[in-house]
């Protein structure tokens, strides 16, 4: 198979989808890899190290997606890069369609075969390949909040740590999965006061015997959210459904009680937030401000520890992209369910509920591989 690992071309994103040892292996198992010219170097990874590894490098991104049977990308693609994908090529990467309705549509006018990082499940139920870019996310929420609650970052100019002889700022943060585990132990170890709230009584039980003692767990419910809203200087937003759009837990009238200068930080803003107010921002224009409170809605945050993110990514993506490679797709499909749940469209077709129903389109759901 011939595999194409283009460079990355969303705002200020700078990671790439595969390593040199993973051009290596597929080399060594057999197949044609092309690495558009300087894809990697966001990431610290050069030309010459894929080059040396057995990659093909191309300085033209339309020969690349015209070659490549399998694209393997990190973000959605882009509409630049919408246009040069052709019927039947295989696209595996971060989709997140149940947040945009334009880009669903895109892809399936396009006939692609999506393959969705964020909605493979493994055979213990978990999302592998969501779990290391939710670690990223959930640490980077609170040094970017911090940073945020900065007063020249209109923030209300609070340490999150606090003093002697001055209180730590009050961290909230809504969903206690991975995103929200981390964001919790990352706000603990600054110093703040931190409540992690969720539905699961069971996820609640362990995070309260393994947190330390300045992570307080509560149920979620709509009073309590309130409540907890209304304290805090910083809010991270945790909360995953796979595949489905992020219900909204923070609406309008909760920000109005909110303390003038408190930040939010929505993780899930790629999945459409948990925050009603909530909209895509990019690096180079993080924050806008509603009601008085300073909205973080970059729905590429790990993209800008390119580095530590690629590694951590590819890591976890290159078993899937091997066997992605080496096996025929309808046989993949028929006989390896943890495929069948990336799998999020098929020649024009949905194959994913939660897609279908986020924007009304069951109607065009393929229930082969549902």
């Amino acid at each position: 198979m011939i595999i194409g690992i283009p460079r990355e071309v969303k705002s200020h994103e700078y990671r790439i989808a595969m390593l040199p040892v993973g051009v290596e292996l597929l080399v060594r198992a057999g197949h044609r890899v092309l690495v558009q010219h300087e894809a990697g170097r966001g990431s610290g990874y050069e030309d010459e190290q894929y080059r040396a590894a057995g990659a093909e490098i191309l300085d033209d991104p339309r020969k690349l997606f015209e070659a490549a049977d399998l694209i393997v990308k990190v973000k959605e693609p882009q509409p630049v890069e919408i246009a040069m994908l052709r019927p039947g090529q295989v696209v595996f990467t971060y989709f997140h369609f149940a947040a945009s309705r334009v880009l669903t549509e895109s892809c399936l006018k396009a006939r692609i075969t999506a393959v969705a990082y964020e909605t493979l499940t493994d055979q213990q139920g978990t999302l592998p390949l969501l779990t290391p870019m939710s670690e990223v996310a959930g640490r980077m929420s609170v040094q970017e909040g911090a940073k945020y609650l900065e007063k020249p970052m209109m923030g209300r100019g609070i340490l999150l740590g606090g003093v002697a002889g001055v209180e730590p700022g009050n961290v909230l943060i809504l969903g206690a999965g991975v995103v929200g585990a981390n964001a919790a132990r990352m706000a603990a170890g600054l110093g703040a006061n931190v409540v992690i709230m969720d539905i699961n009584l069971d996820r609640l039980r362990h995070l309260a015997a393994v947190m330390p003692s300045n992570v307080h767990t509560v149920y979620c419910d709509p009073h309590a959210v309130r409540e907890h809203a209304a304290m805090a200087d910083l809010v991270i937003g945790a909360v995953l459904i796979p595949g489905a759009r992020t219900p909204v837990l923070i609406d309008r009238d909760t920000l109005k009680i909110m303390k003038n200068g408190s930040v939010i930080v929505d993780v899930g803003v790629d999945q459409g937030g948990c925050v009603e107010t909530i909209k895509p921002t990019t690096h180079e224009n993080p924050t806008y401000v509603v009601e008085g409170v300073v909205h973080y809605g970059v729905t590429n945050m790990p993209g800008a520890v390119g580095r530590t993110s690629t590694q951590a990514l590819c890591h976890a993506t290159q078993p899937y992209v091997l066997k992605l490679a080496s096996h025929k797709l309808d046989q993949l499909l028929t006989d390896d369910p943890v495929f069948r749940s990336a799998l999020n469209m098929r020649d024009g077709k949905l194959t994913n509920r939660a897609v279908a129903e986020a924007w009304n389109m069951t109607d065009r759901l393929e229930g082969k591989f549902e």
